[in-house]
Formats: structure tokens, C-alpha cells, sequence
């Protein structure tokens, strides 16, 4: 079932994508996919602090996008420019826009009573079950640079991913030119907010023995909540 987006660089279309992303990581599923660099191509790179679940949403992509590109199909998005006029639709249409309700979820369209009332519910739910919040989730990229153009690539990123803890996942990497013969080492991690802390990562695993024997410096270039 496609999800339909209407005029995306308003203000109204903008709030709207804000609140969607307000419990999701990505446009559909649970990876990155065709659907998020189809709405990422849509927006404005300029966006506006107010939006602040679209701008973690952005940057992460744009994080993606760069070290490893995305390839994931997804479920299917729709993107229209302006919302349709009501007086647009003819006499008619409504068996063709009962059809295109089966296809596709409209995310902007009215909150029924339906939904506010089990919207309701679910508040309540979570109210009185007194549970903890789940801790929440970051994805990082970190530029890993060597001491010099003899360094072992393999080496440097074998002693990065050789540091282990709870809440630390490792991801995609890639070699990136520095200068001069030098590459860097850009790689991906997610981390548990509650249990890892990046800068201690960095400065007592990544910048002591053995690991500075092959790494120099670590650079945090993005750091999104997911």
C-alpha cells in the first residue's frame, strides 16, 4: 500500500511528514529504502529547525546516501504537489477515489473518530501501564584517519569493529581519499543512547593501545536519532 505525501515544501505538508516521522526511523519498513530517497529528493536541503523529526529523518538518509547508497525497493510512495481541489472532483469520481483508497493510504487526509478514539485508547494503555520508555538509538558516522599512506587499511578497520559492548552495532564502511596517497576509513554504527557514549568510545577504545597503533584520529561527521 503506497503512502501518498501532498505538497512536501509547505508548511502544512512539512508538519505533517513531522508528525509521521515522530515514531519512525523511515518512510516505510524498518531499513532505508527507494521510498526515503523519493521523498529526500522532494525537500528542500534547507529545513526549517521547527521540523525537527524530518531534519534527523534528512540528515540520516543523506548520511546513507553517501557511504553506501540505498537499494532497498520499499513499499511505495506517492508524492503530489498541491492537495487536489475539492471542486476538481466530478460527478462520478467517487467510485474511482473508493478504488485509489484501497491502494493508498492518504497520511494527510482528516483523523477520523474512529482513529482518535483508539488514539485515545492507546494513551491510556501506556499511561497506566507504568512501563519504562525504551531507551532510544543513534546512527553515527565516523571518519577513522590512519598516520600516514603506509598504514594497513585492513588492519585500522579490523581494530575498529575489534571494539565490542552492549549497544554497539557496526556497520557499512568504505575507503575514502584523503590526500597525498592517504585514505580514511568512513564507517557506520548504531548505538544504545543509554548504554555507549560516543566520545568514550573514541577516546578510551579507538585512541589507545592496540588501536592507535593504526589509528591517528576519529572524526564524528554525522550523528542522527533513530
Amino acid at each position: 500500500m503506497a503512502v501518498v505525501f501532498h505538497n512536501l515544501n509547505g508548511a502544512s505538508g512539512l508538519q505533517k511528514l513531522n508528525d509521521y516521522l515522530l515514531t519512525r526511523s523511515y518512510i516505510t519498513g524498518y531499513q532505508a529504502s527507494k521510498d526515503d530517497i523519493a521523498v529526500y529528493g522532494a525537500l528542500n536541503a534547507a529545513l526549517s529547525s521547527d521540523y525537527i523529526n524530518v531534519a534527523r529523518w534528512y540528515n540520516h538518509i543523506d548520511a546513507l546516501l553517501k557511504l553506501c547508497g540505498i537499494s532497498e525497493e520499499g513499499n511505495g510512495v506517492k508524492i503530489e504537489s498541491f492537495e487536489e481541489a475539492p471542486c476538481s472532483r466530478v460527478a462520478g469520481g467517487k467510485a474511482s477515489a473508493a478504488e485509489d483508497d484501497d491502494d493508498d493510504m492518504d497520511l494527510f487526509g482528516e483523523e477520523t473518530e474512529e482513529e482518535k478514539k483508539a488514539a485515545e485508547e492507546r494513551a491510556a494503555a501506556v499511561k497506566a501501564s507504568g512501563k519504562k520508555k525504551e531507551s532510544g538509538k543513534s546512527s553515527v558516522l565516523l571518519d577513522v584517519k590512519p598516520w600516514d599512506d603506509e598504514t594497513d587499511m585492513q588492519k585500522l578497520e579490523e581494530a575498529v569493529r575489534s571494539v565490542g559492548m552492549e549497544g554497539l552495532l557496526w556497520g557499512a564502511s568504505k575507503l575514502a581519499p584523503v590526500g597525498y596517497g592517504i585514505k580514511k576509513l568512513q564507517i557506520m554504527l548504531t548505538v544504545v543512547d543509554d548504554l555507549v557514549s560516543v566520545d568514550n568510545l573514541i577516546e578510551d577504545y579507538l585512541l589507545v593501545e592496540p588501536a592507535n597503533e593504526y589509528i591517528q584520529s576519529c572524526d564524528i561527521v554525522a550523528f542522527n536519532k533513530i
